[in-house]
């Protein structure tokens, strides 16, 4: 074997070489973001997970709006980008606890009872005003002493949560979606899914509670969203209890 064939063989050798570390160098920094990602999510391959969505009104079968319908989406490939699987199930079939598979809860109380019981036993310091009559602080939200109220289509809240109940490395998080209306639903998940790296960089497996604010949604829809503040804190101080009105008593 001459000098150029010798030295031909050992660069297609050494090319050889380069691209199998370079392949494993890659396959390694993409399995080690894909199991941040699940860590995060509490989604190992092939878990199952639960999409709990409000039941509409139109009739027995399960209908969703149509911002939700998107919400759900965003959701699904999420879920699916972590090799796991998911189960649709609406608000009010969903009668079991949390902890056992990860659950992504959309809606707000005033149609969703699962929401509604989240926020009374999870986060104790937010109150949603759920009158289904107008007034100025209808859908409005109460995050510790502070409260935020609504304009559709021009400044709408959403919280944003990830919540476990307790530390044990099994426990799978629950993560919350509660707007104002629909259309912050699908703005809290878009939300997630783009920041997710970001968040799980952060706050790691610890719990949070995120309100968002979604900019003039009539123009731009579910894209323009601010966080306002991380209020984990004060989501989970409870309120305090509103004193009794005292009795008086006019002796005779």
């Amino acid at each position: 074997m001459n000098d150029d064939v010798r030295n031909i063989v050992l660069g297609v050798v050494a090319a050889g070489i380069s691209a199998a570390l370079g392949w494993l160098a890659r396959t390694y920094l993409w399995r080690r973001k894909l199991r941040r990602k699940q860590a995060f999510f509490g989604l190992p391959d092939n878990s199952e997970s639960l999409l709990v969505v409000n039941r509409g009104a139109g009739g027995p079968e399960l209908t969703v709006m149509r911002y939700d319908v998107f919400a759900l989406l965003e959701l699904s490939a999420l879920i699916k980008d972590c090799h796991a699987h998911a189960q649709v199930l609406p608000h009010d079939a969903a009668r079991q606890g949390f902890g056992e598979r990860t659950e992504f809860c959309v809606g707000g109380p005033a149609s969703n009872r699962r929401m509604m019981a989240h926020l009374a036993s999870l986060l104790p310091g937010v109150r949603v005003n759920v009158d289904p009559e107008p007034g100025p602080d209808r859908g409005a939200f109460q995050v510790g002493t502070e409260r935020y109220r609504v304009e559709p289509g021009r400044e709408e809240y959403a919280l944003l949560a990830r919540l476990t109940v307790d530390q044990s490395p099994r426990a799978r998080p629950v993560f919350l979606f509660c707007g104002q209306t629909a259309i912050t639903n699908q703005a809290a998940t878009r939300y997630l899914a783009r920041n997710h790296e970001r968040l799980a960089r952060k706050y790691g497996d610890d719990s949070f509670v995120l309100l968002l604010k979604v900019v003039n949604s009539q123009a731009y829809g579910p894209d323009v969203v601010e966080l306002v503040a991380d209020v984990t804190r004060e989501a989970k101080t409870p309120l305090p209890t509103p004193a009794a009105p005292r009795n008086s008593h006019r002796a005779s």
